[in-house]
């Protein structure tokens, strides 16, 4: 990483919007917000803060690790675990997990994602 040290408050910083793709949206009109806080030189470590108004909608993941600040979310992994998850937890995504959320409550996360 060549961003310096920081900190931030994470409840309270400002995200800029990420549209999603309407392909991924099964029901109700999620948004979603996040900031990249620090990147690595090549690109393929990114840490920052995510968050999604609740809906359902579908994703292919990145190697991911990620802690929920607020909210709460189960998320179906094709062939795998269904994960409920809410603040405090941590979760653990594989790369080409092919996930469907289902967003109860605006959901807040921190996370870790290395990139192929």
């Amino acid at each position: 990483m060549t961003t310096p040290s920081f900190a931030v408050h994470i409840p309270t910083t400002d995200l800029d919007p990420e549209p999603l793709d309407p392909s991924q949206i099964v029901s109700g009109t999620p948004e979603v917000t996040g900031k990249v806080l620090a990147e690595s030189p090549d690109g393929r470590q990114l840490r920052g803060i995510w968050q999604i108004t609740p809906g359902v909608v579908t994703d292919v993941e990145a190697d991911e690790m990620f802690v929920v600040l607020s909210g709460r979310a189960t998320i179906e992994i094709e062939g795998g675990p269904t994960l409920s998850v809410g603040p405090g937890d941590c979760a653990v995504l594989r790369e080409g997990d092919r996930t469907t959320w289902t967003v109860h409550e605006t959901l807040r996360k921190a996370y870790a994602i290395t990139l192929p």
